[in-house]
């Protein structure tokens, strides 16, 4: 940890020189911009990215410094992207502790034309405080083990006591959504007509979407998915959807042991038969849950990055919902 600290601060570094010494071609990508009528934006997670696409409509341009596949916990940026942030008119980030490194380069860039706006702001992040009590009763058996699964995945996460993925509640996509819709009116008044109003269609369409995890909850066998990343906390909270989690809320956080016994009792227990995996999170752990309780493999996007096939396929966040939803569908059915 304490090298991957001194590379971000050495790149940070090297990107403080490099912009120092860009400014003709800040001057002319500034022109360039302005001739347009474009705002250049910068985001990190692929959430960001399509709303802020959504609310800018033409008005702005956007792209995420994570690469297709990436894993938003452990990127680092370089030098080049610090340049290229310091030369746009904003930078978007989730402000809820998946990206480490947002602080180092708004701190980096304090001296830069560089609008950055935390997009969490305002959302209370569900807490995961797993200190445990020690009863010693027998009748409480059934809710010690889950409450052990949970503090098998989570204890010593890189993201404290609190969950960052938020975006995966549509509720609490609105206020992500509202915050970004603020940040270009901010950058650009002229626009906000019409970030109001593209604002107010993505806010219709995920209030849809939150409609549709209540239809499949009410009508579903049961309430337990087991999970290779503890990423869906907040389907517990909103919809009653409870995760048993191999991995923890990082994913290089794997069970000992003895709570990957305890993993694979609850999910027998509670007559699992599917194992939920993520396009950019393996494990060979997770391969052994699945082999001990002969789980059939489905997949669940966390949207923190989308594939090259996603690109290529035009998928916005609401087609890759839908397809978790329909995931669901099958990981909460009694067959």
């Amino acid at each position: 940890m304490k090298k991957r600290s001194l590379l971000i601060s050495f790149l940070l570094l090297v990107a403080a020189f490099l912009v120092a010494c860009s400014e003709e071609n800040s001057k002319s990508t500034a022109n360039d911009s302005a001739a347009s009528n474009k705002i250049k934006i910068y985001t990190t997670i692929f959430p960001l990215e399509d709303f802020t696409k959504k609310i800018g409509g033409d008005l702005v341009d956007v792209e995420s410094i994570l690469p297709p596949g990436g894993d938003a916990h452990t990127y680092e940026p370089t030098s080049k992207l610090m340049v290229d942030i310091a030369e746009s008119d904003g930078f978007i980030y989730s402000g809820v502790g998946i990206e480490s490194y947002a602080s180092q380069i708004e701190e980096a860039l304090a001296k830069e034309d560089v609008a950055f706006i935390n997009a969490g702001k305002g959302i209370e992040l569900e807490s995961h405080d797993h200190e445990t009590e020690e009863t010693g009763e027998e009748a409480a058996h059934e809710h010690e083990d889950e409450t052990h699964v949970e503090e098998a995945a989570h204890d010593e996460h890189d993201h404290g006591d609190t969950d960052p993925h938020v975006w995966l509640d549509p509720v609490l996509s609105i206020t992500l959504a509202e915050n970004i819709k603020q940040s270009l009116i901010d950058i650009h008044p002229e626009g906000k007509e019409t970030f109001e109003e593209n604002f107010q269609k993505l806010k219709s369409q995920l209030e849809d979407l939150d409609q549709s995890f209540k239809d499949l909850v009410k009508a579903a066998d049961k309430k337990e998915i087991l999970v290779s990343h503890a990423a869906y906390g907040y389907w517990q909270q909103r919809y009653g959807i409870e995760q048993i989690s191999v991995l923890g809320l990082s994913p290089t956080e794997e069970p000992s042991q003895k709570e990957l016994k305890d993993i694979i009792d609850v999910a027998t227990e509670h007559d699992i038969h599917h194992i939920i995996f993520e396009a950019n999170v393996s494990s060979n752990v997770t391969d052994i849950v699945q082999s001990e309780i002969g789980a059939e493999a489905l997949y669940l996007s966390n949207l923190e990055t989308i594939t090259e096939k996603d690109i290529n396929n035009n998928e916005d966040y609401f087609s890759i919902m839908n397809k978790n939803l329909e995931t669901l569908k099958k990981a909460l059915s009694a067959k």
